[in-house]
């Protein structure tokens, strides 16, 4: 994953314990969940729409 090992993982989290705080780790965990979890459904959104048009213009071909 990017080249990063455990020993990087660990001193990355520890970094973020001591900006934010034991407290605020939960709020920053479900605020990046959410934002991946957006990110994938627009990419999906966008690649359904894509397939969408392609029939669509596929159909136009066959009726012409």
């Amino acid at each position: 994953m990017f080249g990063i090992g455990m020993p990087e993982l660990f001193v990355i989290l520890v970094i973020v314990l001591i900006i934010f705080g034991a407290g605020k780790l939960p709020e920053i965990g479900a605020g990046m969940g959410k934002a991946i979890r957006n990110f994938k459904s627009a990419t999906s959104d966008a690649e359904k729409k894509e397939d969408d048009k392609k029939q669509i213009e596929d159909g136009d071909d066959k009726k012409a």
